[in-house]
């Protein structure tokens, strides 16, 4: 009624739905309930949580967001308000292409890392992974080497398929820009479109899964380092 009321009277309104006038002026005039007025200040909060992330935070986030600064809400609580409020967080899950693909028949790699991510110094635990970036051309592809120690990218490659030097790139860029001397490279058991043995090849020369490549060219190294289609690496 209040939101019609500027194209109907009340009187008609409250005729034609079988209310009386008394009763919906009692109801404008009601205070609102001590939840009501709860609900809207964490719902402020929502929103500025919801804002810092950039709009990309959905209801599991900014419920761990405020859960974090010492907060105790429900998730449904948290999720029926972002509806109510037209919050949406951004999500890729679906429709965004595979990035790992698992070679069956490749032999894996022992797993040096065994989920202790942490390094004493640099450039002694590395870990890769691939992602995407939606654009308005098709996706983009991004390859990154993080340095475990120091949390930074020390190499990265961005191109339009997942092919084996998207991958390679990133490692080279790596190696060149820190010369590692014994590294670990951690990745997952993805095979990225022909990441193999046969790959791993440089005028002439190749490397099997066992074989440590001298300290030298850039792709020696790489080759050292980089372990086909595993999860883990080799030093």
């Amino acid at each position: 009624m209040s939101a019609n009321q500027a194209c109907f009277p009340i009187a008609t309104m409250s005729r034609v739905l079988g209310v009386s006038k008394a009763g919906y002026y009692a109801w404008v005039h009601r205070p609102l309930s001590a939840h009501a007025v709860a609900d809207a200040a964490l719902l402020k909060r929502v929103r500025t949580v919801h804002a810092s992330s950039r709009q990309t935070y959905g209801a599991p986030r900014v419920h761990a967001e405020l859960q974090g600064r010492g907060e105790r809400h429900g998730r449904k609580r948290i999720a029926g308000l972002m509806r109510q409020a037209g919050l949406v967080g951004a999500s890729h899950r679906h429709g965004g292409p595979v990035t790992t693909r698992r070679d069956q028949e490749a032999r894996p790699a022992p797993d040096l890392v065994d989920r202790k991510f942490s390094a004493s110094g640099p450039n002694q635990l590395w870990v890769a992974d691939i992602t995407y970036v939606p654009t308005s051309s098709g996706f983009l592809y991004l390859a990154v080497v993080l340095d475990a120690w120091s949390r930074k990218i020390v190499g990265w490659s961005m191109a339009n398929h997942l092919r084996t030097e998207l991958v390679l790139d990133a490692m080279e860029a790596a190696v060149g820009q820190r010369r590692p001397k014994d590294v670990i490279h951690h990745s997952d058991q993805g095979s990225q479109g022909g990441f193999n043995w046969s790959s791993q090849h440089h005028e002439g020369r190749s490397c099997d899964a066992d074989t440590k490549a001298p300290f030298g060219s850039v792709w020696s190294i790489v080759i050292a380092v980089a372990r086909p289609a595993t999860r883990g690496g080799t030093r």
